[in-house]
């Protein structure tokens, strides 16, 4: 879930006063969860949560209600849809309780039925003729009795089926959701923690290669404010679906926050990733961004990226520190453009204007 404070009141009070006046700075409401986001981030107190405020900071953007809801989400929130699967869980439990007590009471009752006909087999040596017509009527009665049990166990079994199956359609629903962006259809952030994990583990007892792409919408924010959230909306639908049509197998694209995407490459050396990324770069640039409403050519999208590749033994933290240090890069560099990790390495003399 998240973290718990225990500090001393001074160091508290000091957090407390740091933390609500870089909310007035960034003009962040002093709400409850915000304040505890930037309390933990004053504090110091998740490496994670750190790198996500620094990297919006870094970004010029602005903290806006979504992204401040995103932030106490991923490093504080029980998610709804987590509460969700466990109540379909539950109710699937239930259904297979209800299952299992239907059998054991069939069970029951084939044992009697069985029972009874041992009887009647017995009673069948010394009855004598005329006693056989009550007989024959009672063996009768209990098996009638039988296949009525059966008929009902059978409309019960038909039910629970069939709800079983339904819960088991809402439960693949909200896995699918609780792992999926909702504007762009692709993993979201909680689902690429999890598969780079996968990825790295995979990459580290097989000893393949894997790559990692970091993707940033250029000048995202002016766009959004000069047009609007719709048409925002439309520009990141536009390049979701052009990074998941230029990707295969298991590879998987991911909406890392905001207007950055990420890319997990298995089996992928770090000059073929940097083609998928130089690739999907064009593609991009190379699509003009209308409003369908006036046929008006509101100008191009271009993305920068950065590309790293896996070194086995190193921390997943340090793995995306890389990518992301070679997307600022292609950032400072002018944009619209692929770096890689190696071009860390020959532009460390230089100096860049840290201006978006």
């Amino acid at each position: 879930m998240g973290i718990k404070f225990t500090d001393p009141y001074d160091v508290a009070a000091h957090c407390a006063r740091a933390a609500l006046g870089m909310m007035d700075r960034h003009g962040v409401p002093a709400h409850p969860n915000n304040f505890m986001v930037w309390y933990a981030f004053v504090a110091d107190r998740n490496p994670d949560l750190t790198k996500a405020v620094n990297g919006i900071l870094r970004a010029g953007q602005k903290f806006s209600d979504d992204i401040c809801a995103d932030l106490y989400e991923r490093f504080f929130g029980t998610s709804q849809h987590e509460a969700e699967l466990r109540a379909v869980g539950k109710r699937i439990e239930d259904a297979v309780a209800r299952v299992l007590e239907y059998l054991v009471t069939a069970n029951a009752g084939a044992a009697q039925y069985g029972e009874a006909l041992q009887n009647f087999s017995g009673e069948l040596e010394v009855k004598d003729a005329a006693d056989l017509g009550v007989l024959v009527r009672s063996i009768l009665d209990e098996t009638k009795m039988m296949i009525e049990v059966n008929r009902q166990l059978e409309q019960r079994l038909e039910t629970s089926s069939s709800e079983i199956a339904r819960l088991r359609e809402d439960l693949d629903q909200l896995k699918r959701e609780a792992t999926t962006d909702a504007l762009t259809g692709l993993a979201n952030r909680k689902l690429f923690d999890v598969a780079l994990r996968e990825a790295a583990l995979e990459s580290e007892e097989e000893r393949k290669f894997l790559s990692l792409l970091m993707i940033d919408i250029d000048f995202f924010k002016n766009f959004n404010d000069t047009h609007g959230h719709m048409l925002g909306d439309q520009v990141l639908k536009l390049v979701a679906r052009t990074i998941s049509d230029s990707i295969k197998g298991k590879d998987t694209a991911a909406r890392y926050g905001g207007e950055e995407f990420a890319i997990i490459l298995p089996d992928t050396r770090l000059k073929d990733a940097v083609a998928v990324a130089d690739n999907i770069r064009r593609l991009v640039a190379s699509r003009k961004v209308l409003n369908r409403r006036t046929g008006q050519v509101l100008g191009q999208v271009t993305l920068s990226i950065g590309v790293a590749e896996y070194e086995f033994g190193e921390t997943l933290g340090a793995f995306v520190h890389r990518a992301d240090e070679a997307l600022y890069l292609s950032k400072r560099q002018g944009r619209n453009r692929v770096m890689s990790q190696d071009d860390l390495t020959s532009t460390s003399h230089l100096e860049f204007d840290d201006g978006e």
